[in-house]
């Protein structure tokens, strides 16, 4: 009887786990979200850091730890999301998932260590790696809550 408990109680966790789609410090309200496009084109009328929610497929996940995404901007280029506080969604998420994440829009240098930590993460060739070899000034994108919508809750 002491078994098949635990064994209930294991199963209930795992089946919980699983449930969760909002990670971070913050409770991301989804109505209030704009594109991708609309970022960009906010960002380079003003330089100056906004906060706000974006909405977006996942486009890249931190195969190490979950701790920062990337997403698709208008050029085809990608905006790197990193997660403040280093919350973490599950590297597993599968790429294309809808998301909604709240932070800060920002400009600011990348170093060339951290551009090379982070195809690392994302597990590029060491000679891809090798070949970055210059800092990027470019528009970031700090995290402080995501909510991930599954394929289920997409068509409701």
């Amino acid at each position: 009887m002491k078994t098949v408990s635990v064994v209930f109680l294991l199963g209930l966790l795992i089946s919980c786990a699983s449930l969760k789609n909002e990670y971070g410090i913050v409770k991301v309200d989804e109505t209030a979200s704009i594109s991708v496009a609309e970022l960009v084109s906010r960002m380079d009328k003003s330089k100056d850091p906004q906060t706000l929610t974006i909405k977006a497929p996942l486009s890249a996940v931190c195969q190490n730890a979950g701790c920062w995404v990337q997403v698709a901007k208008p050029d085809g280029k990608l905006l790197m999301v990193r997660f403040k506080n280093h919350f973490t969604i599950p590297p597993t998420t599968p790429l294309g998932t809808e998301s909604y994440i709240h932070g800060i829009a920002y400009w600011d240098t990348v170093s060339v260590k951290m551009l090379r930590h982070y195809a690392e993460d994302a597990g590029k060739s060491q000679e891809d790696i090798n070949k970055i070899t210059q800092p990027e000034f470019k528009l970031n994108f700090e995290g402080d809550g995501i909510k991930l919508v599954s394929k289920k809750e997409k068509n409701k």
